[in-house]
């Protein structure tokens, strides 16, 4: 019996908002709707309108859920849905983005500082820079998503 795949999920108050921005973080496309292929993403969201329009989804549910998908199929497919009430406590489990892999030092915190000035502009916000000090800890930047779940830089 094959291992299971995984999913990751996120509460959002915007899925589509918040699939937007992890699509861009982390280099992953629109999951296209039954019957169709990995296509732009206008392309795509337009299609999903059409399909929730078509199937008589009132257009206030239209931003319910989204999910976006690696092009690869190698990493998790990411599942954003909505829920009623804001974040309101620091997270349990967080997104490590490793952006700077088998670095070490002034290299390694150069890659990450453009990483978050990239992320940045996409809408997250830096909350902390950890440097490297010892054996355990390379370095790293906590960040927030747009609505505020935690994730680091590493």
């Amino acid at each position: 019996m094959p291992a299971p795949a995984i999913q990751l999920t996120f509460d959002a108050a915007s899925p589509r908002k918040l699939g937007l921005f992890w699509m861009e973080v982390l280099g992953y496309v629109v999951d296209p709707p039954p019957g169709m292929s990995i296509a732009p993403t206008d392309e795509t969201l337009d299609a999903w309108m059409q399909l929730l329009a078509s199937s008589g989804v009132p257009e206030e549910h239209w931003d319910d859920a989204m999910a976006i998908v690696d092009p690869d199929g190698e990493r998790p497919r990411i599942f954003i849905q909505k829920v009623p009430e804001p974040k309101t406590a620091k997270n349990r489990l967080h997104i490590d983005v490793r952006a700077a892999e088998g670095l070490r030092g002034d290299a390694r915190m150069a890659v990450l500082e453009q990483e978050c000035s990239r992320l940045v502009a996409l809408g997250a916000t830096r909350q902390r820079r950890f440097e490297p000090d010892t054996a355990m800890s390379n370095g790293f930047i906590v960040m927030q998503d747009p609505e505020g779940n935690e994730f680091c830089l590493d």
